[in-house]
């Protein structure tokens, strides 16, 4: 066993885990998250996407151990206050999901996006999720959804780059 100590969506924690013990499983088995889904557990498909020092990961790639020290943001850990995230808000009414089970992981991604391109082009969006499959969407409502987040911080936005869509 080896101790970790980890900050989780505002939240520090001190654990005895098994240095085989993956990140997603630390999440959503040891402290209750399971809002970040398991997906393929062999980091295909990004549904299990969290945010690890600034940086989005698989969380099925990345064992526990190698978050000591560290912060996680999950999905759940992005709202504020009661108020959804403006991504989580986009998706929602962009109907950016339909069953729901990539969701976390695409929002996770395009967090990650914005946070270092905050204006992107819709081919700059399906770049930066091209590592997140989704079966169900066509991924037209996604980029929909990441294009609305990016509005609600930039006004200014031009809808014509939208209409390329």
């Amino acid at each position: 066993m080896t101790r970790i100590s980890v900050k989780v969506d505002g939240t520090a924690y001190e654990d005895e885990v098994e240095p085989r013990l993956l990140l997603i499983h630390y999440l959503r088995d040891r402290l209750g998250l399971t809002g970040t889904p398991i997906g393929c557990d062999t980091s295909n498909c990004g549904a299990c996407t969290v945010d690890l020092d600034g940086e989005s990961v698989k969380s099925c790639s990345v064992l526990a151990v190698q978050a000591d020290g560290s912060e996680v943001t999950t999905v759940q850990g992005l709202a504020t206050n009661g108020s959804r995230h403006p991504l989580q808000k986009a998706f929602h009414e962009q109907h950016g999901l339909q069953c729901g089970y990539c969701t976390p992981g695409m929002i996770m991604a395009a967090r990650d996006l914005l946070a270092e391109n905050p204006d992107p082009t819709p081919d700059e969006v399906r770049h930066a999720l091209e590592g997140n499959l989704c079966r169900c969407t066509g991924y037209q409502n996604i980029v929909r959804a990441v294009l609305a987040a990016a509005r609600q911080d930039t006004p200014a936005r031009v809808p014509a780059q939208e209409a390329a869509l």
